[in-house]
């Protein structure tokens, strides 16, 4: 049951909807929203046509969803570099929360900086730790982390078509599932810090990275990176996405539009709310909708969501990842409970999460997690859901 508590900010915002709603004719009318339609993904990402489709919302709603149905990655998009083979290689980016934090780009000067702190992702020749996690774990305590694809994988992703405010913002953790590019790339919040897991998941110049079932995703507003790394003094570029800091970037699972830092005329918007969103024109001569921007730092997507997703929003083919049917995540995502699982065992939801992916997802050597998390086997085994169990 979801609480009647609302935020200032939520029920401002909620108050000036029903203005737009009463000028337009009915509560949370159309002029209120930009709405998702079978058109919004581009089919070069899609497995099979989008299809609007029956779905609840997770406070019960009975309503309308457009269902995209995705590939692995979408034609045409290139991916990487993830990790460098060596010190003197330059791999993609990562967003660094211990001593010195910022965004580097993963080279020597970064990867010595770490070492310097007390991990240490290479050998005395040069060489880089990494690993592939959709088919083998870590052997040393740092390594990092490049998955490969899987071509065969698809992910199905439903978007309401007629978004509904919920009471109060949801908060977006790590990995948590966020929404869908219109390049048809699934976007996700924060990646697992290598201060909890140990593990670096090197994300490429775009701001993405493969996950563990075998398909690309989004940790980052890719249409609108570039100016980050000018503004912070990162040498780094993503050049397979166009960069337009003004431009749609996707939808959140709540249905809500997402775009780039800038309101549609080239200026930094004003009165965004807790979830970097606000009530404005997204293009000259519109109207009014709710839509989400991308911040200015890293990593520059929202951190809640002020809408209701859809119940099983997130499905994948794969066996291991997130969205399969042994490790789920995200909000409206069926699937463990990751936080009661760490509660129970006394440890760090994020950590159990990567420590579990790292061994394997749904075959993971429970003796390795068991001994990684210093618990016992037997209370691993109690804690975990069915499968992994």
């Amino acid at each position: 049951m979801r609480a009647t508590y609302l935020s200032p900010n939520l029920g401002r915002l909620k108050s000036t909807f029903l203005v737009l709603a009463t000028v337009g004719g009915s509560a949370f009318g159309t002029s209120a929203f930009a709405h998702a339609n079978e058109h919004s993904v581009q089919e070069n990402a899609l497995a099979s046509p989008s299809q609007t489709v029956d779905c609840t919302l997770e406070d019960g709603t009975a309503t309308e969803c457009v269902s995209y149905v995705v590939k692995y990655l979408p034609e045409g998009l290139e991916i990487g570099p993830f990790c460098p083979a060596t010190l003197e290689d330059e791999g993609g980016i990562w967003n660094w929360d211990g001593d010195r934090a910022g965004l580097y780009r993963i080279n020597g000067d970064f990867l010595r900086m770490l070492d310097a702190q007390g991990y240490t992702f290479f050998n005395d020749e040069g060489e880089v730790y990494s690993f592939d996690i959709r088919v083998e774990g870590p052997t040393e305590p740092n390594e990092c982390i490049a998955g490969s694809v899987d071509p065969e994988v698809e992910m199905t992703m439903l978007i309401p078509a007629d978004p509904v405010m919920a009471d109060e913002p949801t908060k977006l953790g790590t990995v948590s599932l966020l929404g869908v590019g219109l390049d048809g790339v699934p976007i996700f919040g924060d990646a697992p810090s290598v201060l909890v897991t140990g593990h670096m998941p090197a994300l490429d110049n775009c701001g993405g990275h493969v996950d563990p079932g075998g398909w690309y995703h989004w940790h980052a507003t890719a249409t609108n990176v570039n100016a980050i790394y000018q503004a912070e003094g990162v040498e780094a570029e993503c050049t397979s996405v166009a960069q337009d800091q003004t431009a749609q970037f996707g939808y959140a699972f709540d249905g809500f539009a997402m775009f780039g830092a800038l309101d549609h005329d080239g200026i930094t918007p004003d009165g965004l709310d807790e979830c970097s969103g606000h009530i404005g024109l997204t293009e000259e001569g519109g109207e009014p909708v709710y839509h989400y921007h991308a911040g200015e730092s890293f990593p520059n997507l929202p951190t809640c969501l002020v809408g209701v997703v859809a119940e099983g929003n997130f499905s994948t083919t794969d066996s291991t990842g997130a969205g399969s049917n042994n490790l789920d995540g995200g909000p409206g995502g069926p699937g463990p409970d990751f936080g009661a699982m760490a509660e129970e065992l006394g440890v760090d939801p994020d950590l159990l999460l990567q420590t579990l992916m790292d061994a394997g997802g749904p075959n993971a050597d429970l003796n390795q997690v068991a001994e990684a998390l210093d618990v016992s086997v037997d209370a691993l085994r109690e804690a975990l859901p069915g499968p992994a169990r």
